[in-house]
């Protein structure tokens, strides 16, 4: 169990960072917002996601 927490956690820094960097970058561009809207929204539900995990796989460690 403590495998699958760490790897969540892994995951959920490493899609912070990408969001960090990602979401500036993509509001920067003239269509940035329209053409990037869909995989902003997948990346933030993925983000929510892994919060949800890590915080089930919290209360099992």
């Amino acid at each position: 169990m403590t495998i699958a927490f760490q790897l969540t956690m892994f995951a959920l820094i490493a899609i912070s960072f990408l969001l960090l960097i990602g979401v500036p970058i993509a509001f920067a561009f003239p269509e940035g917002w329209s053409g990037n809207k869909n995989i902003l929204f997948s990346a933030v539900s993925l983000w929510i996601g892994l919060v949800i995990s890590v915080g089930v796989l919290n209360s099992f460690i």
